[in-house]
């Protein structure tokens, strides 16, 4: 069995590191000594922890989701994509979130892949990364969301023909 995964539908949740997820995005946290202080010493700043990816056409939002919270063992059904740019996540509080993704294949999403975060952690999904929807697993389901807005389509869902379930490690 791979980590996370083993032959049937089932999903084990993975802690999230940005090691695992290098491949789908970047996550977002303060890791390490900050690149530099600012506010008269009083704040560090973890200088541009994501590469945001808005195409042409396309400029940066920042929106609010107001998500209501699921729990694990999770059915999963449907991932989804933005070919025009990238989107994240990033909770207003400090609980945990699932964040499911897949690689892609061919077009279509590969075998998804599932992590829960910790407290302080965010993702940022990279341009046309299969993902989940955004998952809370505690109320309340607030969430800063920064992703690409214009007038192109930028939502493509893919719907599994037989789900998964995601469970808890």
């Amino acid at each position: 069995m791979v980590a996370g995964l083993d032959l049937s539908g089932r999903i084990t949740a993975q802690p999230l590191t940005a090691a695992r997820f290098a491949a789908f995005g970047d996550v977002l946290e303060v890791a390490g000594a900050p690149d530099k202080l600012i506010n008269q010493g009083l704040c560090g700043r973890h200088h541009d922890r994501a590469t945001l990816d808005f195409g042409p056409g396309g400029r940066a939002g920042i929106s609010l989701f107001d998500a209501e919270p699921r729990a694990l063992p999770l059915r999963l059904e449907m991932v989804e994509r933005h070919p025009e740019g990238s989107q994240a996540f990033i909770p207003m509080g400090s609980d945990p979130f699932l964040v499911v993704v897949a690689p892609d294949d061919a077009g279509r999403p590969g075998r998804p892949e599932a992590f829960l975060t910790v407290p302080g952690q965010a993702v940022n999904y990279h341009r046309n990364t299969w993902h989940g929807v955004l998952t809370p697993l505690h109320a309340p389901g607030l969430f800063a969301v920064v992703d690409r807005i214009g007038s192109t389509p930028n939502l493509e869902e893919h719907w599994f023909d037989t789900p998964y379930e995601v469970v808890a490690p």
